[in-house]
This record gives structure tokens, C-alpha cells and sequence, in this order.
């Protein structure tokens, strides 16, 4: 065991960068695979954890006022209801900042559906104009117990009571109203009706909803939302954060695994002599594996441990939405477990990896055995020595009439001097060009020994690839802020009017801002899909003779009567393509659509269908806009022209920002730079490892081409030429594989989502060519410095080395 110590301490002093690279990648692979697992949690969890507490209801069904719901309650599979509740939909506003709200009648507190109090107090008969906000709608509002709400237009005033947070579909400004809980005579006349019905097989939820269709009329249904749209709601970015943590972090694992692999196999290569020595005084093959073993395994837990300390210590400190999702994530019963499992499953895999290099030192046998005195790859094809000037270019070249030649280096005339500049004439002579000695030999040992050679390229094309994964997911976000109109976010602000307002004055007056460039009518119900298992955003926006600009990913615009595009949402839950036609039910109105057009749509989760507003009133003359979709002009801010036109419409407009589906991905972009870091660690110790194969492999060949004449530049030159084209090859693999990967990946979250495909986009080439010239031009300059110190040995330490 001393014998061991001191051979693992000698080889750590020898190793002192590599080692400490090693600690750094792997704690940084297990912060980032400790932080998926937080943001997983804390996208679930939460949720769960309201639901539970309030015994949520699975199926939420808005119904007409004349419904009657009392059979609901004896449907099968159906365990409890909550209500019926009467609503209506109205406005409020605090301190300037309005929302769309649901004032839903509740009179005691509910049993199944039950808000969980985080401040204030529940509804009492002493203050009929008291109010309890669901928690989100009151951040947004900024509102607290005690403040008052308005309702503009009317001379009603509310009074916040308490606040609480509810397993529903939370508020969102412009596609879902906040839920206002209040007495039921402050709903005094109430648009229809909810009731909730909690399931003893959530996975019936399908069934329930079609039977409750059944009971109480395909008519008499407004919308249903369901406890799996609430849950992804609540999910959201969080759940995305976790993947892409989750992805990098594993890759990043696999790639830091396959270094320590062949940084292992490389320095068994070069201490073979070392190896059969402690072999000779008596080490066991076991022994000798143990070395190598232990040593890497100390590495990995030494970064492992000191990971999971500094995440659990410090994690919850970090500002936005990671500290967030670690301090609720500490809370959770399944921490410790995790805290525990994932770095011993990270130090597990490094030394599994680890002992399968190791093996192989365990079968050098006590005596070397003669290195073959040929080289093992043998020579270049013909071409690529008339390529790579082995054998000489000949290149004609023009002749001046008169002067003196000139002739420069590397260049030799055949019966003459060429003259650079010199005037052609036909009949000219010709050059020979030869290509640098130290390029064609550090091309050769690059690329020689090609099992070896493409090993190497490989581990470290794997960094690279995760890299260009992570720039393209960057830009895709960064395009998403850049370039809405791409993604399905032409317009910028949605203003929703009362149902009296007039269409031809509400255009003049937001087409009179200066700001706005165009306003686009429409109107947003809910259809009960076929089947009656759910319910979907029908809209219709823009006239024929004024399209709404949807961003297409398939098919065509919709331009003639009953044509339309959708969502990959809709498309995923009817199971049609492009190209079908679907029936779905607007109250007691049946309404026919051909899908002419798949859409970038990130609402909803795509579970979108759109078509003109003229399309709509073919099927319902009545039907007047209730919404415009307000698109600026370039550089108008949004905030500015929202001011305006609240101004304007004195109390008429409500007017809000269109959500962007990257505003919650912000946190994304230090993940990525994280994730870059530790990738780049990994990949600078797969650097290192090849320089120090490449520079110990170049000693057995010093002599020899000292004695050719090549002098110490040249030598150190072909080390560098080496291990600058190995890092060119893994550049260019890394991008011809990279950018399709990061294509599907992105899309492939896209389609998952609801958003759809299409929405992937590559980084720029000159920053694809600025990585890659970084790459290869460090890895160069790192092995300039031990191959020049290489190249300038001594005679004996040469001969030394090479015996």
C-alpha cells in the first residue's frame, strides 16, 4: 500500500493540471446534473403539493346558466363536485395595472378545490365587497390584503381580503383570466356557471369530460380545462431548464468519462517502462490496476463531494429562478436521496470508465517487449504524397523578357528562375513548390495510426458537438427576442374591448397611435373538439382583404372560405395532418374547417385553431371583434404605446403585452454559459492528454530527425501541425454533426410542447468559424510549448528515453 501512495503521489505531481481539470469537469457535471434534478422538483412538486392540499379538481367544466349540473355528481368514476359556482367575467384594476379576471361566486369555503390561504383571510358575510386573489393574479396586480380593485367603467370597488393558491390553470395576461373567489352577491349578474369534478381514476379524465358533454348538451359547454393543462402550465420553463440540464449534464458526463478513458490509455503508453518495473519488484496486475483506479476515483469524489457541498450550501442563494428551484427543492422528502445518489452515480461512471483503461495496465507484461522498428500505419497513399509535396508540384509559371530572376524559398526553377510578377509568355517555365516537412509529417502522425487516431478525434468531437448544441440553443432563444414574427409573435400588444364598442372607431382610434402599424380584428372562443373530451382556442383573426401574418412551418395561408391553419397541438390532439378537414362545436354551432397550414403557435400550448374573422361570421353574422392584435412599427416600445391607447380609450381598452415564450427561458443563458465552461474543461483535458501522448510519441523519432536536419522549430513544428488538424477534424465533425443534432433536439422540444417544429435556428457561420478557429489555434498554441521544450532535450536524456 506505501509502495502504491507514493506511485500515485509521484504521478500526481507529475499530473498536477490534468488532475485538477479532472476535479473542476466533474464537479461541474454533477452541479449541473444536481440542479436538473432541482428544477425538476420544483416544476412538479409544487404543483402536486397544492393539488394534494387542496383536493383539486380534475376536470373543470364553464357551463351556460340554465345547465343543470345536479346529475354530474352521480356519473361514474366521478368521487366529488365542487360547486356549481356562478361567474362572470369583468376587469379590475390597483394602482394602474389592470387584468381580466373570472369573479367566480363561492360562498363557504369549497371542499374539493380548496384555495390554500398564504395571506389574508377567507371571504366573510360581514364585508359583502371582499375579494380573495388567486396568488398569481396578485402578483401581477402587486395587490395585498387591504388594497382596493376597481372595475373600470363601473362605480364598483372591491376589497382584497386574502390571497391563495389554487391548482387551476394560473392567470396570464391576454390568453387566461386571473380567478377572483367573492361572495355570491358581489356576482350579481353572472355570465354562466363552473363546476369542478374531482375523479377516483385521474386517467379517466377523457371519459369524464365526454360524459359530462353527454349529460349536459354539446350546447351548453364553454370551455373545459382540465388538471394535465394546469400541471404543464405550472411546469412550463422549469421542466425545460430541467432537460437541458439534465441533456448537457449526462453528455458532459459521458464525454468527461470517455477523457479520463483515453487519458488513462495515454499514459499507460507512455510508462509501459514503469509499469513492467513495478511489475518486476513484485506489484500484482490487481495491484497495478488499483493504482490507476483509485487515483481517478479520488478525483472524481473529491469534485463530486464538493459539488453536491457548494449546491447544497450555496444553491439556494443564487439569484432568479435557480435559487427558487433549489430552496423548494431542499424542502422535498427525495433531496437527500438525490444529493446522495446523483454524484455517487457520476463518480461510479468516471470510475467504471476508468477501469476499463486501467485493465489494460494490469496486462503489460514484467518485461517490455521491442517496439517494432517499422512504422506500424505505414506510408501515405501516391496522392496523398503529391498533395502533401512529397513529391514535387510543378507549377508553370510566366517568364519575364528581361531582368534578373528571383528566386524565393521553397521555390526551385527547372532550368531557370521564376519571377514572381514577372509578365506571362507562352512557353513558361515551371516552378517546384514543396510543401513544409513539418506539415507533412505532422499531417502523418496525425492521422497514421487510424484506430488510435480517430479514437482521439472522437472524444473530443463530443465536447465540441455538445458546445455547437448549446450556441444553437442559444440562438434559437436569442431569436425568439430578435426575430418574433418568425415564431409566431408578429403583433406585440392584444387589446381586448368591452362587447358594446364599436369596430370601425376602435380601429381609428388604435390605427391613430403613431406607434402602431397595423391593427388586426378578431375574436377567440372555445370549441369542444370531436370526441367532447376537450376544448380548444377557435380564433379568428384579420379579414381577407387584411390577413393576420401567422408564421407558417407547413402548407399555405389561409385564403379562401372555411380554410384555416393550426397548432401542432391541435393537429397532435385530433391526430389529422394538413391537409384534413375537422369538425368541432362552438355552443350549438357546428363549425367545419379545412387545415390548409400548420402554424408557429406558442400559445396554448398549439392547441390552436386559426382562420379569418370573415370565415367565423359566415357561421354567426352577429359575431363583432372582441380583441385586436396590434403590430409596430419598428422601434416603437410597446410599454410606451400601451400608455397611450390605456390613456385613450379612457377606461374602454384593456391592453396588454404579448407573452413571449422566451421571456421565461432567461435563465437559460447562464445555463448555457455553465455548461460551455465544463464542456470546455472537459475538452482541454482530451487537449492535453493528446499533446502528451503526441510530444512522448515524437521521442522514439527525435534522433532521427535531428539527423535528417530538421532543426528544433521544424520538430516542434510537427507536433503542433498534428494536434492542430486533430483539433480541426473534431471541429468539423462536431459541426457537420452538431447542427443537425441541435436541429432535431430543439424541434423535437418545439413539437412536444405544442409550439410545433420549425423553430430551430443555427448560430451564424462567422461565429461557427470563430469557435472553430479558437479551437484549433488554442490547441495549437497549447502544444507549442511541451513539444518546443521536447524538441530542444538533450542528446542522452533522447537516447534515455527512447531505450
Amino acid at each position: 500500500m506505501r509502495a502504491t501512495l507514493r506511485w500515485a503521489h509521484s504521478d500526481l505531481r507529475t499530473h498536477r493540471g490534468e488532475a485538477l481539470f479532472l476535479v473542476l469537469a466533474t464537479a461541474g457535471i454533477v452541479a449541473s446534473l444536481l440542479l436538473a434534478a432541482a428544477l425538476f422538483g420544483y416544476a412538479t412538486n409544487p404543483w402536486q403539493r397544492v393539488f394534494t392540499q387542496a383536493r383539486g379538481a380534475h376536470v373543470w367544466l364553464h357551463t351556460d346558466r340554465a345547465a343543470d349540473t345536479g346529475e354530474l355528481a352521480a356519473l361514474d368514476g366521478v368521487q366529488s363536485v365542487a360547486g356549481p359556482y356562478p361567474t362572470a367575467s369583468a376587469t379590475v384594476a390597483v394602482r394602474g395595472t389592470r387584468a381580466s379576471v373570472e369573479l367566480r361566486g363561492t360562498g363557504e369555503e369549497p371542499d374539493v378545490g380548496r384555495p390554500l390561504l398564504t395571506a389574508g383571510h377567507w371571504l366573510g358575510a360581514d364585508d359583502p365587497d371582499g375579494v380573495v386573489l388567486e396568488s398569481h393574479l396578485a402578483r401581477a396586480l402587486l395587490a395585498q390584503p387591504g388594497d382596493t380593485l376597481t372595475l373600470p367603467g363601473t362605480p364598483r370597488t372591491l376589497t382584497v381580503l386574502g390571497i391563495a393558491d389554487s391548482p387551476e390553470r394560473r392567470y396570464r395576461p391576454g390568453e387566461q383570466p386571473g380567478l377572483v373567489w367573492a361572495p355570491p352577491a358581489a356576482v350579481p349578474d353572472p355570465g354562466g356557471q363552473v363546476i369542478g369534478l374531482r375523479l377516483t381514476d385521474p386517467g379517466e379524465t377523457d371519459y369524464a369530460v365526454q360524459r359530462a358533454v353527454t349529460v349536459l348538451g354539446a350546447g351548453a359547454i364553454g370551455q373545459v380545462s382540465t388538471w394535465e393543462q394546469a400541471r404543464a402550465e405550472a411546469q412550463g420553463d422549469n421542466r425545460l431548464l430541467g432537460q437541458v440540464l439534465g441533456l448537457f449534464g449526462l453528455g458532459a458526463l459521458l464525454a468527461a468519462g470517455l477523457a479520463v478513458h483515453g487519458a488513462i490509455g495515454t499514459r499507460i503508453r507512455g510508462h509501459l517502462r514503469d509499469i513492467s518495473v513495478l511489475k518486476a519488484i513484485g506489484f500484482t496486475p490487481g495491484q497495478v490496476v488499483r493504482v490507476f483506479l483509485l487515483q481517478h476515483l479520488a478525483y472524481a469524489l473529491l469534485g463530486a463531494v464538493a459539488a453536491a457541498g457548494l449546491t447544497q450550501a450555496l444553491g439556494s442563494r443564487v439569484p432568479g429562478r435557480l435559487g427558487d428551484a433549489v430552496g423548494v427543492w431542499q424542502g422535498l422528502p427525495e433531496h437527500t436521496v438525490a444529493l446522495f445518489v446523483v454524484p455517487a452515480c457520476a463518480v461510479l461512471f468516471i470510475g467504471a470508465t476508468t477501469g476499463l483503461a486501467a485493465w489494460r495496465a494490469g496486462r503489460v507484461p514484467p518485461v517490455p517487449l521491442p517496439r517494432p522498428a517499422g512504422a506500424q500505419a505505414g506510408g501515405l497513399s501516391g496522392a496523398a504524397r503529391r498533395v502533401l509535396g512529397l513529391r514535387v508540384l510543378r507549377v508553370p509559371v510566366g517568364v519575364r523578357t528581361g531582368g534578373r530572376g528571383v528566386r524565393g524559398p521553397g521555390v526551385r526553377g527547372s532550368g531557370g528562375a521564376g519571377v514572381p510578377g514577372a509578365e506571362a509568355s507562352p512557353g513558361g517555365r515551371e516552378m517546384e513548390v514543396r510543401v513544409p516537412p513539418a506539415l507533412v509529417l505532422g499531417w502523418h502522425k496525425a492521422f497514421a495510426r487510424r484506430p488510435r487516431s480517430f479514437a482521439t478525434v472522437a472524444r473530443l468531437t463530443l465536447p465540441l458537438l455538445l458546445i455547437v448544441v448549446a450556441m444553437s440553443a442559444w440562438t434559437t432563444i436569442d431569436r425568439f427576442h430578435s426575430r418574433p414574427e418568425q415564431f409566431g409573435l408578429p403583433t406585440a400588444l392584444t387589446v381586448r374591448v368591452d362587447a358594446d364598442a364599436g369596430d370601425r372607431s376602435t380601429r381609428a382610434l388604435l390605427e391613430h397611435d403613431p406607434g402602431v402599424a397595423a391593427a388586426y380584428p378578431g375574436v377567440e372562443v372555445a370549441a369542444l373538439v370531436p370526441g367532447q373530451t376537450a376544448t380548444i382556442a377557435l380564433r379568428g383573426l384579420g379579414t381577407r382583404e387584411d390577413p393576420y401574418p401567422y408564421a407558417l412551418a407547413e402548407g399555405r395561408r389561409a385564403h379562401g372560405p372555411d380554410e384555416a391553419v393550426a397548432g401542432q397541438g391541435l393537429l397532435d390532439l385530433l391526430e389529422v395532418e394538413v391537409g384534413d378537414w375537422v369538425r368541432m362545436t362552438v355552443g350549438d354551432r357546428p363549425q367545419i374547417l379545412h387545415i390548409v397550414g400548420r402554424s408557429i403557435e406558442p400559445e396554448n400550448a398549439g392547441r390552436v385553431v386559426s382562420t379569418s374573422l370573415d370565415t367565423l361570421r359566415e357561421n354567426d353574422p352577429r359575431l363583432e371583434p372582441a380583441l385586436y392584435q396590434l403590430r409596430l412599427h419598428a422601434g416603437a416600445d410597446p410599454d410606451e404605446v400601451a400608455g397611450r391607447l390605456t390613456e385613450a380609450g379612457q377606461g374602454r381598452l384593456d391592453v396588454h403585452a404579448v407573452a413571449n415564450p422566451a421571456d421565461g427561458l432567461s435563465p437559460l443563458r447562464g445555463v448555457v454559459l455553465g455548461l460551455v465552461a465544463v464542456l470546455a474543461l472537459v475538452g482541454l483535458i482530451e487537449l492535453l492528454t493528446a499533446i502528451g501522448g503526441t510530444v512522448r510519441e515524437s521521442e522514439r523519432d527525435l534522433l532521427a530527425l535531428k539527423a535528417i536536419g530538421l532543426s528544433p522549430r521544424q520538430i516542434t513544428g510537427i507536433t503542433v501541425t498534428a494536434t492542430g488538424c486533430t483539433a480541426l477534424a473534431a471541429v468539423l465533425l462536431a459541426a457537420a454533426l452538431g447542427l443537425p443534432l441541435a436541429h432535431w433536439l430543439i424541434d423535437a422540444q418545439g413539437a412536444s410542447s405544442g409550439i410545433g417544429a420549425g423553430i430551430a435556428r443555427a448560430p451564424s457561420p462567422v461565429l461557427l468559424v470563430a469557435v472553430g478557429a479558437g479551437a484549433v489555434l488554442g490547441a495549437a498554441a497549447l502544444a507549442a510549448v511541451p513539444s518546443a521544450r521536447a524538441a530542444r532535450r538533450r542528446l542522452a536524456d533522447t537516447l534515455s528515453a527512447v531505450a
